[in-house]
């Protein structure tokens, strides 16, 4: 089960047969065969049977005779089981050639029982037959035999497991899709109706809507929770925004474009919004989230899912946990008895059940936490996180912390993966990932991030601020103690504990820090940072910047990330932090570590200029003033010479058709530099210095004509987006009126203006890239 595991399905693959193409065009020329068995159309059965042997047809079409007149629509298809159960058999081999150990050569072959079947009209036959009850006119209803549907959905099934063509050609059916929605009320054929559901919606060009199927509200509400939870795998690719697949079109200059054309709800987001509106929808995914595995359905359910559906078993890497998880066990046991006779007693075969039992829970929770944390990231954020606070989410997931999400015995040192959502892993690994992303979901920005705590931690932060003689934050006052976690610890504080103990090249390191980070986004809270740093984090930050060997760019910018919001205008961090850089040349080793990609580390060069410029205007304090005295970082970014340089590279390094959510914060950390230095009256002397640079590299003009293309889309960009202005300003504690003025004065038209980047460039070299700007 592809989706699972937050991958692209793997049945979509495979090739369609060539061979006896010149028979089959001239069978299909002479109309003979068209797109199935004409009625009434008979062939002889001597001439079928010997082309067949000739063809090696392997009896398809003989088989679809047979089906095609025990299926007339008069008929009541008692005899249409038997031929269904042939045709299956045979089409299930070749399917089971497809994932199973031999996938690699089934994949550099070719399916010839599919590709006959499907060419003879086979497929559409057995769409005819399931959606012949909706078709009739007859007052009553056919009803068809359950084991009938199954088995002309797992024939479909194997179809598309070996035609990419079959997949695509249901697709394009909206009918027959919305119908097999309407198959899903029957437990005995949802499972194999899902499956399908699943592999159709993989391939659909056009997403589906929600809204579109009936009784839409009524179904949902009929599941079981393991219905629910299958469900979820197909609102996976329904409420999340397709991938356009193309790196140019991730660009802000093609979203924006985009988001214009598009200038009304999406249907991702139209699908969020229909569930939104099923009553208990969301409470009922937070108790699948939160549910124990002895409060799950026991596992000879899930062994009878697995005998009736056996492509569970896709994936090898599913085998490969279960198997290790018991091996693990076995050692367990073995450590705490010796005695041969206790293991006899005890064998591989009696424990896999439990196992298997984890991990179809586990697969459940992927696609749950997977659903939940997209609608946190839509539209209706705020109406999604003040349930999620209701039904108690977080205090589940954090008792669940130690026995399942983050068992003692799982095992680790996995390989380092991608870091996309998308990443083909083992359920683990993708269950510890999707949590990570759902606790990023839930703090970032949003007053709620106080339930990660318990009530004794809650109590921490405010005997900090008393402590400091600050106020409380008002987000911290207002938090409903009686939805905070449980327990002696809180999830965040359970999430810094295992994050210092992962592997130094464990691909857990990048969501850690950005689940924690997250935590620390917003308005800068004192409390909030004296909290982390009593618990050590940016000491072991700056080990695993400085002294791990850390070669990953998405770890080393995830670490960058969360160590600016934790010493963002905090003097005691930034006494820690010159501490620990003060012996063995570590400051040397961390200063090349930022050098060597400053896209990836320019928010944490922009939070230690915006604290030195804060430390600067409060000289009266003793402690402030030791810490600038003594602080490399501090002294070496004090240094004009030094900001210029930062300043140079990082408006050289992007430009308007380069820009990307990743990269725009190196535009923005360009502006904190020139803002300060407008408040202190030296932007003139900043904008001269680009000038000189780039007179001195030979390039006249075109660094200074880059940064005015630049911040004419930063205008267009951010004045348009309410909640990216206000993110600029709870970050820097910059008016963002201070930032829009300053953009205004820099594109400033006079040309007598000290102030305007214009006045820098001479004339010749005015709006070299005019053209470009054409967005």
């Amino acid at each position: 089960m592809a989706t699972l595991l937050g991958s692209e399905s793997p049945w979509t693959g495979g090739k369609r047969s060539v061979r006896n193409g010149n028979i089959i065009a001239k069978i299909r020329h002479s109309q003979i065969v068209g797109r199935g068995f004409s009625r009434g159309t008979q062939l002889p059965l001597a001439l079928l049977q010997e082309r067949d042997k000739q063809a090696k047809w392997h009896g398809i079409p003989e088989l679809l005779q047979k089906l095609h007149e025990s299926s007339h629509p008069n008929s009541d298809l008692s005899h249409t089981h038997g031929v269904l159960k042939e045709l299956s058999s045979l089409l299930s081999m070749e399917a089971m050639s497809f994932v199973t150990e031999d996938r690699k050569s089934a994949q550099e072959s070719t399916f010839p029982i599919t590709y006959t079947f499907d060419l003879f009209g086979g497929v559409d036959l057995l769409v005819e037959i399931l959606m012949r009850p909706t078709l009739t006119m007859q007052k009553k209803k056919l009803k068809m035999n359950d084991d009938l549907v199954n088995d002309c959905l797992s024939v479909l099934y194997n179809c598309c497991i070996c035609t990419e063509g079959v997949t695509k050609s249901l697709a394009a059916r909206d009918d027959f899709v919305l119908f097999l929605f309407t198959l899903m009320t029957n437990k005995k054929t949802f499972l194999q109706t899902a499956t399908l559901i699943e592999d159709i919606l993989g391939v659909k060009k056009a997403m589906i809507q929600l809204e579109g199927i009936a009784n839409l509200s009524g179904l949902v509400q009929s599941f079981d929770q393991q219905q629910l939870a299958n469900f979820c795998r197909i609102l996976s690719v329904t409420v999340s925004e397709p991938d356009v697949g193309n790196d140019d079109k991730h660009t802000l200059l093609a979203k924006n474009a985009q988001q214009k054309q598009n200038s009304s709800l999406s249907r991702a987001e139209v699908n969020q919004v229909t569930l939104l509106n099923i009553p208990g929808f969301i409470e009922r995914l937070c108790k699948l989230a939160t549910r124990k595995v002895s409060e799950a359905t026991g596992a000879s359910n899930f062994l009878q899912e697995l005998e009736d559906w056996y492509t569970w078993l896709d994936n090898a890497l599913v085998l490969d946990a279960l198997m290790q998880m018991a091996t693990e066990e076995s050692e367990h046991t073995s450590t705490e008895s010796s005695d041969e006779s206790s293991l006899a007693t005890s064998p591989l075969r009696h424990r896999l059940p439990q196992s298997m039992k984890i991990i179809h829970e586990i697969m459940y929770k992927v696609e749950v936490l997977y659903v939940l944390c997209v609608l946190l990231m839509g539209s209706h954020r705020n109406q999604v996180h003040k349930m999620l606070a209701e039904f108690r989410l977080i205090p589940g997931l954090n008792n669940l912390f130690d026995k399942l999400i983050w068992r003692k015995y799982t095992s680790s040192n996995h390989v380092v993966h991608g870091q996309s959502e998308n990443c083909d892993c083992s359920p683990e690994i993708s269950f510890k990932i999707q949590f990570l992303r759902l606790l990023q979901s839930f703090s970032d920005h949003h007053e709620n991030k106080y339930l990660l705590l318990n009530s004794q931690e809650l109590n921490e932060l405010s005997a900090i601020s008393l402590k400091a003689n600050i106020p409380e934050v008002e987000a911290l006052v207002n938090t409903d103690r009686s939805l905070v976690c449980d327990g002696k610890k809180g999830l965040l504080t359970r999430l810094l504990t295992v994050m210092k103990k992962e592997p130094q090249d464990s691909s857990f390191r990048f969501w850690q820090a950005r689940a924690v980070e997250s935590f620390l986004r917003g308005a800068t809270s004192y409390a909030d940072q004296m909290f982390l740093l009593k618990r050590g984090l940016l000491e072991n930050m700056l080990f695993c910047i400085i002294d791990s060997g850390c070669k990953s760019k998405d770890v080393l910018q995830s670490y960058f990330d969360l160590l600016g919001e934790l010493m963002k205008f905090n003097i005691d961090a930034f006494k820690r932090f010159n501490i620990y850089v003060s012996v063995d040349n570590k400051f040397q080793t961390f200063m090349t570590q930022i050098n060597s990609s400053l896209v990836d580390s320019n928010m944490l060069v922009r939070c230690i200029i915006l604290s030195l410029d804060r430390f600067e205007s409060q000289t009266e304090d003793i402690k402030v003033v030791e810490v600038l005295s003594e602080c490399c970082l501090l002294s070496y970014l004090a240094r004009v010479e030094n900001r210029l340089s930062f300043l140079f590279r990082l408006v050289n390094i992007i430009n308007v058709q380069t820009l990307t959510q990743e990269n725009v914060s190196c535009l923005n950390t360009s502006l904190v530099v020139l803002m300060l230095a407008r408040r202190k009256g030296k932007l003139p002397f900043y904008l001269q210095a680009l000038r000189e640079k780039e007179h001195a590299e030979k390039y006249p003009g075109c660094l200074l004509n880059n940064f005015h293309n630049l911040l004419h889309f930063w205008q267009r960009h951010y004045l348009n987006r309410d909640k990216d202005s206000t993110c600029l300003e709870n970050s820097s504690c910059i008016p963002f009126s201070y930032w829009n003025e300053t953009v205004s004065v820099l594109l400033g038209s006079d040309r007598t203006s000290l102030c305007a980047i214009g006045s820098y460039i001479d004339e010749p070299f005015m709006d070299l890239d005019r053209d470009l700007l054409e967005y």
